[in-house]
């Protein structure tokens, strides 16, 4: 019974149904009479509407900054360039503050906070950061993100909420609304780190993050900065505008950043050697203390002609004659000769020059030098460098350094037996060097004098052996016009080049400390720069008078800078490692493909291979 009165229940509300007709569904009397009435409140404002006047259609929401994205370089400046103008008049704010405290070092972060778990944070401390803004990216209205670097490159993340905007700040729109990637902010705020479910559900922590309570606009970036997928790699732009390379390429911050810390060594170990540092000018009257051709100018209150210094030799021993032990100078020289990947007009060097040591005391303390930089700064003593071909060495900086006598190795090297070492400066020597080149197949320039035959022979079957530190020792007297005579071997000097990746790093000689083959010394240079060798030196009758006084024995050292920081930070091309290389006047190119890839760079290939 129970069973017959359940299945007739359906059955009658089944028949107190009603039909819906607009519908055609069937629904109860009560539901159907509210389907009604606001069927006929809709039609009483459908009638109320028709009669209305238009409103006036609003305009879509955009998102200013993606729209900004497709904007040529030219569009983007001319448009930020007024928005920016528009705050300075209004100082709604100001957009170049003059200043920002910044109290707080961003490497320190990680070891101050790295503790905190995520969804952690530590109000007790408000830390005043600042930094450029490499990225920008919203998670709504009310929740901003910005990927800064500050304190030299230092990476953060900034989380920026409208609920922790502090009390007199300015409101979240405000602060954030005219900040864009590129600029250089002011970040008030507290550590924390962040607690993303992402992360959370896969057993990782969030991001250690400054949370801002307010952001300041520093210093806008009123250009585009390079996408960050294709970055800034246009090598030729990169030199020229190394500001944005520093910007966008943090190698090249690290590898000028490893330039500082090279120099700083040097200077520590001379320091604690008990050298002296000095100044020596840059004008000078003879371009002395090298063989190089020099730059010239004109003095206009002297109505005098002068060089810039290739080389700060002669003063610097002039010291010595004025009883200073041991002295040194880090600086520039400049030469007018050819610049290529290791050649640069203007370069830096360290000379010293010490009392009472020799040739062979300053291999040991070259060694013991650059061998302790290179166990500093990569903590041990190899490391590998990469040539423009892509040929890559690796280098052993450990002492000892092999050492090899230049004479003797250019005999094995050509099968031929040299003329005696005290017959090198003769015409004779000349012509056999000029049939030995022909022999080995070897170009050297005119003027063929000795010294440069020797020196091309040298770069050829020498240098080409030296990928580990080598001294090339004992060169003619006829190279090298303010070294002393060996002590044993009649012709030769004492004197040595060390060499690395094929390229030389440093020179260094005992002195020659004799006036007058000093004299003699001078006068052939004279004769060798009127057979045409614009490099050849002259005679410098102050420093000879200097000698005259008395240069007790002393050794001098230089050392090429630039090149010992391309290999310790593997860059084949010297302008890699000068911040503001010198450049030839730019092109003026066509209009530039929007968003077209870069043209390759043309490489600069080596044209002085003997250096």
């Amino acid at each position: 019974m129970a069973d017959s009165a359940e299945a007739a229940a359906p059955t009658e509300q089944v028949a107190n149904l009603h039909l819906d007709e607009v519908t055609g569904e069937k629904v109860s009397k009560s539901e159907l009479k509210k389907r009604q009435k606001q069927r006929e409140r809709d039609a009483k404002k459908q009638e109320k509407a028709a009669v209305a006047p238009a409103k006036p259609a609003k305009a879509a929401k955009t998102n200013t900054e993606a729209d900004e994205k497709e904007l040529t370089p030219n569009q983007y400046f001319e448009i930020r360039s007024r928005a920016i103008t528009k705050l300075i008049e209004t100082k709604d704010p100001y957009p170049y503050p003059h200043k920002f405290k910044r109290d707080y070092d961003l490497n320190n972060l990680v070891k101050d906070y790295g503790h905190l778990k995520s969804g952690e944070h530590d109000k007790s401390k408000v830390l005043n950061v600042a930094g450029r803004i490499y990225n920008k990216r919203s998670a709504g209205s009310k929740l901003l993100f910005y990927d800064i670097r500050g304190n030299n490159g230092v990476k953060a993340q900034i989380m920026c909420q409208a609920q922790e905007v502090r009390d007199g700040a300015p409101a979240f729109e405000k602060q954030h609304d005219h900040i864009r990637r590129g600029d250089i902010i002011g970040i008030i705020g507290y550590a924390g780190r962040t607690a993303p479910k992402s992360k959370i559900e896969k057993g990782e922590e969030g991001e250690l993050s400054i949370f801002a309570t307010e952001v300041i606009l520093l210093s806008p970036c009123l250009h585009q900065l390079p996408d960050e997928y294709y970055g800034f790699k246009d090598q030729e732009q990169r030199y020229r505008k190394r500001y944005l390379d520093l910007i966008m390429n943090p190698r090249t911050a690290n590898t000028y950043r490893t330039r500082t810390k090279i120099i700083k060594y040097i200077r520590n170990y001379l320091d604690n050697a008990g050298f002296d540092e000095v100044e020596t000018p840059i004008l000078n009257q003879i371009a002395g203390g090298a063989t190089a051709k020099p730059f010239e100018s004109h003095l206009n209150d002297y109505n005098m002609d002068v060089f810039l210094r290739i080389a700060p030799e002669l003063p610097l021993k002039m010291l010595i004659v004025g009883e200073y032990d041991k002295v040194y100078e880090i600086g520039r020289l400049f030469r007018n000769e050819g610049a290529d990947l290791t050649h640069n007009p203007e370069f830096t060097t360290c000379e010293f020059y010490e009392a009472y040591a020799d040739f062979n005391d300053l291999m040991t303390r070259t060694e013991e030098l650059v061998s302790g930089l290179v166990k500093q700064l990569t903590g041990g003593y190899v490391t590998t460098f990469t040539t423009q071909h892509g040929e890559t060495y690796t280098v052993n900086w450990e002492a000892p350094w092999r050492r090899v006598e230049m004479i003797p190795a250019l005999e094995e090297a050509t099968g031929e037996k040299f003329p005696p070492n005290d017959q090198l400066h003769t015409d004779e020597t000349r012509e056999f060097l000029k049939g030995v080149l022909k022999k080995v197949n070897v170009v050297c320039p005119e003027p063929q004098t000795t010294s440069r035959m020797l020196d091309r022979l040298t770069g050829e079957f020498i240098e080409e052996t030296a990928i580990n530190p080598t001294f090339i020792t004992e060169h003619p007297k006829i190279m090298s016009p303010l070294a002393k005579d060996h002590r044993s071997k009649s012709g030769l000097t004492e004197r040595f080049e060390a060499f690395v990746c094929k390229k030389e790093i440093a020179n260094a000689y005992t002195e020659l400390n004799q006036p007058f083959e000093q004299r003699l010394r001078f006068e052939e240079q004279a004769n060798q720069k009127a057979q045409g060798d614009d490099e050849a030196q002259m005679i410098d009758e102050t420093f000879l008078n200097a000698l005259e006084y008395g240069l007790p024995p002393t050794a001098g050292w230089g050392l090429g800078i630039d090149r010992l920081v391309m290999f310790l930070t593997n860059n084949y091309s010297i302008k890699e490692v000068l911040l503001f290389p010198f450049m030839n006047p730019e092109q003026k190119k066509g209009p530039a493909a929007v968003g077209g890839a870069e043209e390759p760079s043309v490489p600069v290939i080596e044209d002085i291979p003997h250096k």
